[in-house]
């Protein structure tokens, strides 16, 4: 009887638990979401570990490949599982504006490591409505080195010279990036770009430019994406994240080379959905992730700018020598995303960008999808 009585008491624990909220089963004490690859790596050691080791908490951290589609979906059924997401600031600020993030307005933020009030310690941008700066990167690409000679490609311009520089081109399947390349590759300023994108004459102009590359076009997602294609000769020319890109590069085995010139800036934020049940420790999370020694022992696993002036003075100069956004890029047209732009015009760009990959993926064999 005793033994049937144990086992009883087994089998409804077991039929309890089925029935029990999916948060039981996804969360720890919070849930961070990012990017894949390296930089979540950087981020585990540079801030996760450290906080759970601090805090005596425990972090979930999940993969997302951005968007605020899935943010959407969790806030709309009442279903927020995501509790700190970073973002780039053009999602943030379309999620902001849909209502589906919670205000950090009034959120108290350490001062900088220095003492520097956190409003002066941020660079421009960085603290939002919805959002708080983690880091600044970039896009750029990257050619098989093995493949050019001795004159290979330098500009922005040579992506899309599929004549002089034959072979599949792997891209990111999103209009942002590859809409301000078409432009600056046929001579317009990076302080035109957007004015240009603000006409359908500009945005014609912009596809008629991508059509170039759309022969044997590959899609990426993640963040080695761009590395494979390249050591797997399937892509002679590729997009990369630029910090990605230049750590491969250094490897003596690598054939990855980057071309900053044309470089795209953005800036990621820390966010948190609107309805968490763990909102007081989303907000603990994200004050410790934002503070200058989190964002700078991040950069120690990976050379990437953080958005605290202050976290400059805990990074060695060998590190920051590897920063690719700032003064360092080697690049005189380099341009800084417009965030706010890509917020409000978005949803326009894409429904013909989606349109143009799709006519893309139809091709079939002799476009290279695979």
């Amino acid at each position: 009887m005793r033994v049937a009585w144990k086992t009883n008491r087994f089998f409804v624990l077991i039929v309890s638990c089925l029935f029990l909220p999916q948060a039981v089963f996804a969360h720890g004490d919070v849930t961070f979401v990012s990017w894949t690859g390296s930089y979540m790596r950087a981020q585990i050691l540079g801030f996760v570990n450290p906080y759970e080791q601090q805090t005596g908490k425990n972090v979930m951290v999940e993969h997302y490949a951005g968007g605020i589609e899935e943010i959407r979906n969790q806030v709309e059924s009442s279903n927020v599982v995501w509790d700190v997401v970073d973002m780039i600031e053009s999602d943030m600020l379309r999620a902001c504006n849909e209502g589906l993030l919670e205000s950090l307005a009034e959120i108290d933020l350490p001062p900088g490591v220095d003492g520097t009030p956190a409003s002066e310690d941020f660079v421009e941008g960085a603290v939002s409505e919805c959002g708080v700066g983690g880091i600044r990167w970039s896009t750029s690409y990257a050619y098989d080195k093995r493949l050019f000679g001795d004159d290979p490609p330098e500009t922005i311009s040579d992506f899309f010279d599929v004549e002089k520089y034959p072979g599949p081109r792997a891209v990111r399947r999103d209009p942002s990036v590859l809409l301000e390349w078409a432009l600056m590759a046929e001579g317009v300023a990076p302080d035109n770009v957007y004015a240009t994108l603000e006409t359908e004459e500009g945005v014609d102009k912009a596809f008629a430019v991508l059509d170039r590359i759309r022969p044997g076009i590959l899609w990426w997602s993640n963040e080695l994406d761009p590395i494979r294609h390249i050591e797997e000769s399937s892509a002679a020319i590729t997009s990369i994240w630029t910090v990605s890109g230049t750590t491969n590069s250094s490897s003596p085995d690598s054939n990855v080379s980057i071309v900053v010139d044309g470089a795209i800036t953005e800036m990621d934020l820390y966010a948190i959905p609107k309805g968490t049940p763990r909102l007081s420790e989303a907000l603990a999370f994200l004050r410790y992730a934002s503070s200058s020694k989190a964002l700078a022992q991040q950069a120690m696993h990976q050379p990437i700018e953080p958005t605290r002036r202050s976290s400059y003075q805990l990074i060695p100069d060998a590190i920051k020598a590897q920063f690719v956004t700032g003064p360092n890029a080697g690049s005189q047209s380099v341009l800084a995303s417009d965030a706010g732009w890509w917020a409000e015009n978005y949803d326009r760009l894409y429904e013909r960008f989606n349109a143009w990959a799709t006519q893309t993926a139809r091709q079939g064999a002799s476009g290279g999808v695979r």
